[in-house]
Formats: structure tokens, C-alpha cells, sequence
């Protein structure tokens, strides 16, 4: 990827300059800008008003200590971050993300990602995230609440349900966002749906746990039924990670005919040829938090490989990488296109390195982006959001059936918005990493020239 246009380039500058220790935030904004070119030739007011400049800079980016104690009596402290990225179509909206990598750059990214992943919904979020260096790993339930009660103490300062409103992410399940909002609610006074992902019996909404996984679905479908007149149904599928949008991902893709084989963790991969059991996978992932090695306990007829990125030398038709960002490299993505793979998309957010996209893009993989592919999950947080400020819940179907038409909008707006501007490959397949951007920008960029230069 590479960015031709003059005043794209002199932003992108400004940006390696100013964060040139950020390479998760570099990458995002540079794939962001290569695909923009045609829409600031068509739109030189941008330009004049400073549009991309203000577009790449964070309105708000916080960084706290979180000290807690363990179960020892031990004082620990951990560093955190809440980045309020971009507020020009709503209250900030993104997940919080517990995991030992978290540092500026990558809350930054993500950040970044949501502003346009959340525009592309059609829902009034802007883009937000953060999270902590902490590593719910190991820890008990009692060291779990005590550093979520630190952290929110300083982190409600920020939030508000017409502010910024905080949702799960990589190491923020249920049990997390449950000792969160307990402590908001304690420090403020207020029942609000200031967070997304609780639990039913206070606020939550049916399907938010599944919504990713399923939202990731839908978009594969709709992609392969317009781009291939094709359908999901018996194509050998492999998933990567083994977290709610892997599960739910898996099980979507079963209901619909696909055959599953293969699923991760960070230590290592299982590989099922007779297809992947999830009630097993469910019973060692969401009732013991174990490992998917145990997986060879109950089936023992299945491998497990040590490493998680060997999962992509298996042969499959669909692979869906759920786990993290920079999973799949450029060397992954060549194994997948030798064994014939016929579709990529992101269930986590920029889980493929660049050069890998470019490989399947130049070799007519379709690729579908996890701003657009992965966006059912903030979806169904946007409608959790509806059903707080209404007091009032939704079914199972009929979120699952909203999920769903935003999905399939998602994808049409992407498709569209690639054809408009002509952004195709050369097998002269529309170029959803493209389109995506354009859609989700083009709402944003709206916004902020309506709003004046702030």
C-alpha cells in the first residue's frame, strides 16, 4: 500500500513524525489513507479545512495508574487508557481491552478503526477505546473485581452514556463488565447504560455475546452470495482464537452448512477433520477459562499443534482470523492462497499484516476488512444502547434480525461505495477494504464539515 496523493502524503508525514513509536496506529492510518485518494481529489474542501489532519489526531487520549491488591496484600499497578477518538456523529463508542499488549498504539489503532467501523453501522457512535496492560489471566475473582473497581474509580471521569460508553473486548467478558458497572453505579449514583455487554438481568441485551460471531456470518454470506453466487454452505472453514467471536462465529457458520475443523489460543491450535464439537470447545472455554489443548481430552481423535499461527497451513476454503491483530502474515496468507483458500474476513480487528492483504487481494481471494466484517458486535452494543435509553428490551429475534440487516447494509455500502469510485482488483472484484473506508468515512467526514473546525 502507498499513498500518491500530495496532500495525503504531507498528513501521513506529519503523523510517522509525531508517533513514529506507534506502529499498530501507523499501519492503520496509512491503510485508511491509501484508499481515500479518489474521494480528496473529488472533495478539495477537505483540504482546505483540514479535514484528514483533524481526522488522524485523537480529540481526547487518557492515560491513568490503576493500583490494586492482590491476594497477598501486594500493591500491583498496571497503566491504562481511554482514547475519545472521534465524536463528530455521537458519544464515543469502543471497547475496553485487558491484556498484557495493550500499550498507546494499539489503543490508539483501535480507536481509530472505530470511528469508522462504528459510522459504517448507520448507528450514532463515534469511535473509542481503551483498556489495560493487566492480565485477567491466572488472576482470581476477587483480584479480577479489585482491579476493576480501581480502574473505574479513575475511568468514570470520562464516560457518561451521551459521552462515551464503554464496551468488552479482548480480556472483558460478562464478569468484567459486571464489577465495572457495579463501581460506576456506586461512584455515581446513577443506573445508566454507561457500559454495553451486561449481563441481562441489568440492562443487557440477548445476542450481544454472540453478535460478532454472528454479525461476521451474515457478512460472509451476503459477500459470497453478490461477489461468487456462492454460499457459505459445506465450504471447509477455519477460525482462529477461540473467544466469543470465534465460538459464535463457529456456530453461525455450522447452522449455515460450513464445516469447521480448526480453532486456537495463544499457545497452540486443534484441528478437528470431522469438524469442530462446540459444545466441547464451550465447556472449556466459557465454564472452566481453560485451554483448547483439552479439547484432546474429550476428542481425542483430533490434533493439537503447539504455536497458533500454524492453524493457517490447514486447507481450507474460508478462513476467518478471530483472534487478535497482526495474527496472519504475509508468509500465512501465501500458504492459505497455495492451498486454495477462496475467502478472507476479519472477525478481530486488523488481525492481517498489510502485505498479507495485498497477497490476497492481487490473487482474487476475497477479502472482507474487520471494520466492516467484525461490526456486528458494536452493532448490538449501538442497540443495547436503543433498549437503555428506552428502558426497554428487545427479543432474541428481533435483535438477531436488526443484527442481521446491518450486516448485509454493511457489506451493500462497502460494495457500493468500491464500484462508485472504482476501486477493483484486477480480477475486477469490488475492493471491500476500500470501499469499507470510503463508506465509513464519508458519514464522518460529513459530520465534522458540518460542525465547523473543531
Amino acid at each position: 500500500m502507498s499513498i500518491k496523493n500530495p496532500y495525503l502524503q504531507k498528513v501521513y508525514q506529519q503523523v510517522c513524525q509525531r508517533d513514529a513509536n506507534e506502529p499498530e496506529f501507523l499501519n492503520a492510518v496509512m491503510e485508511v489513507l491509501s484508499t481515500l485518494e479518489p474521494v480528496i481529489e473529488k472533495h478539495p474542501e477537505y483540504e482546505a479545512a483540514g479535514l484528514i489532519e483533524r481526522l488522524v489526531e485523537p480529540e481526547r487520549a487518557v492515560q491513568f495508574r490503576v493500583a490494586w491488591q492482590d491476594d497477598q496484600g501486594k500493591t500491583q499497578v498496571n497503566r491504562a487508557f481511554r482514547v475519545q477518538f472521534n465524536s463528530a456523529i455521537g458519544p464515543y463508542k469502543g471497547g475496553l481491552r485487558f491484556h498484557p499488549s495493550v500499550n498507546l498504539s494499539i489503543i490508539k489503532f483501535l480507536a481509530f478503526e472505530q470511528t469508522f467501523k462504528n459510522s459504517l453501522t448507520g448507528l450514532p457512535m463515534g469511535g473509542g477505546k481503551g483498556g489495560s496492560d493487566f492480565d485477567p489471566k491466572g488472576k482470581s475473582d476477587a483480584e479480577i473485581m479489585r482491579f476493576c473497581q480501581s480502574f473505574m474509580t479513575e475511568l468514570s471521569r470520562y464516560i457518561g452514556a451521551e459521552t462515551d460508553v464503554p464496551a468488552g473486548d479482548i480480556g472483558v467478558g460478562g464478569r468484567e463488565i459486571g464489577y465495572l458497572f457495579g463501581q460506576y453505579k456506586r461512584l455515581q449514583n446513577r443506573f445508566s447504560g454507561i457500559l454495553t455487554g451486561k449481563g441481562l438481568s441489568y440492562g443487557g441485551s440477548l445476542v450481544r455475546t454472540q453478535a460478532t460471531g454472528y454479525g461476521l456470518l451474515y457478512f460472509v454470506q451476503e459477500m459470497l452470495s453478490v461477489m461468487a453466487n456462492d454460499s457459505v454452505k459445506d465450504k471447509v472453514t477455519v477460525i482462529s482464537g477461540s473467544g466469543n467471536v470465534a465460538i459464535y462465529a463457529a456456530e453461525k457458520a455450522q447452522e449455515l452448512g460450513a464445516k469447521v475443523v480448526a480453532l486456537s489460543d495463544s499457545n497452540g491450535y486443534i484441528y478437528d477433520k470431522n469438524g469442530i464439537d462446540l459444545n466441547v470447545v464451550k465447556q472449556i472455554k466459557e465454564v472452566r477459562r481453560g485451554r483448547i489443548r483439552e479439547y484432546m481430552d474429550a476428542v481425542p481423535s483430533a490434533e493439537y499443534h503447539e504455536g497458533c499461527r500454524g492453524i493457517w497451513s490447514i486447507p481450507c476454503e474460508i478462513a476467518l482470523p478471530c483472534a487478535t491483530q497482526n495474527e496472519l502474515l504475509l508468509e500465512d496468507a501465501e500458504k492459505l492462497i497455495a492451498n486454495g483458500v477462496k475467502l478472507v474476513a476479519e472477525g478481530a480487528n486488523m488481525p492481517c499484516a498489510l502485505d498479507a492483504v495485498a497477497a490476497f487481494q492481487n490473487s482474487g481471494v476475497l477479502y472482507a476488512p474487520g471494520k466492516a466484517a467484525n461490526a456486528g458486535g458494536v452493532a448490538t452494543s449501538g442497540l443495547e444502547m436503543c433498549q437503555n435509553a428506552m428502558k426497554y428490551s428487545w427479543s432474541k429475534e428481533e435483535v438477531d434480525q436488526k443484527l442481521h440487516q446491518i450486516m448485509v447494509g454493511i457489506f451493500h455500502d462497502a460494495y457500493n461505495a468500491a464500484k462508485e469510485y472504482n476501486m477493483e482488483n484486477e480480477q475486477h472484484q469490488a475492493n471491500l477494504l476500500a470501499g469499507a473506508n470510503i463508506a465509513g468515512f464519508a458519514k464522518v467526514a460529513d459530520a465534522m464539515m458540518a460542525q465547523g473546525i473543531l
